[in-house]
């Protein structure tokens, strides 16, 4: 559960923000106009998401007992790369990320096309939203309770509204480099199992060696189908049997990823948002 609540209190802060920025900058702008035509674009992109992560469930169920660990475990390395790049782009673009909105917004602007505006709108919030659909499917998979991972994601997403929603309106402040800082690390450790997971069904086929070379067994612990199991599986996606290869893996993919994530701090980055008129932009 820990895990989807991270990547949908993340991903949908992100996408919160790009609605943020970009209303305020329209009504600073005096665009107001426009604003249907992003309202139109964010909603296409939160139906593409739900279409991801509905194809990639139909896919799955029609899989064979041979092929679903093929199909699950690249789902999930593929999952791990995307959050690996969005761990790293964020802390990039943090800073930027209000002077680039409204960069694109003005070029799509100057075509005097709703369409463009709505391609934008989009393209801004498609792009997490597929990766949560991904990243959701493969967590969930990961810990085996659907139902628990479905209900961290949304309760992730609804934090992430409400404080989209307080940015608009300025009701508070976020140092967003800190924000991403302390999420970035949190997602590392829940993509590390991820990647353990992935790994683990690939050993299941034979594709990589060492599924009998168990070095962590707490089946003792953890019975399959506990509460106890359930939670620590919902929360760190934790399995009661750990190979020497998922253990090497998990371990060397956060060492890595952390060593390189917090090598160079990125500079502190404010959100104060308010809907006042100006001809000026936004500052974010």
């Amino acid at each position: 559960m820990l895990g989807n609540f991270l990547i949908g209190l993340r991903e949908g802060l992100e996408a919160a923000l790009v609605v943020s920025i970009l209303v305020t900058y329209l009504v600073r702008t005096d665009r107001k106009q426009y604003i249907r035509f992003v309202t139109y674009g964010v909603a296409s992109a939160v139906i593409f998401s739900a279409i991801v992560g509905t194809v990639l469930q139909v896919i799955e169920q029609s899989l064979s007992a041979k092929v679903e660990p093929i199909f699950a475990g690249t789902i999930s390395i593929l999952a791990v790369g995307f959050v690996t790049w969005m761990i790293f782009w964020m802390k990039k673009s943090a800073r930027n990320i209000s002077g680039d909105l409204r960069n694109r917004f003005d070029a799509a602007a100057l075509t005097g096309s709703g369409i463009a505006v709505i391609t934008m709108a989009f393209a801004a919030v498609a792009r997490e939203g597929a990766e949560t659909a991904v990243f959701f499917w493969a967590a969930a998979h990961a810990n085996g309770n659907e139902l628990v991972s479905l209900a961290g994601l949304i309760l992730g997403l609804v934090t992430a509204v409400a404080l989209g929603v307080a940015f608009y309106r300025s009701t508070i402040k976020l140092n967003l480099s800190s924000f991403f800082k302390v999420t970035g690390v949190l997602l590392t450790i829940v993509a590390a199992g991820v990647l353990s997971y992935g790994i683990h069904e690939f050993q299941e086929i034979g594709w990589l060696p060492g599924e009998d070379n168990v070095v962590l067994n707490l089946t003792s612990q953890l019975p399959e189908g506990s509460a106890i199991a359930t939670v620590m599986a919902g929360l760190f996606n934790l399995s009661a049997k750990t190979t020497a290869l998922q253990a090497v893996a998990w371990f060397s993919y956060i060492v890595v990823v952390l060593a390189l994530f917090l090598s160079k701090p990125s500079a502190p980055t404010e959100v104060a948002v308010a809907p006042k008129e100006s001809t000026e932009p936004a500052k974010v």
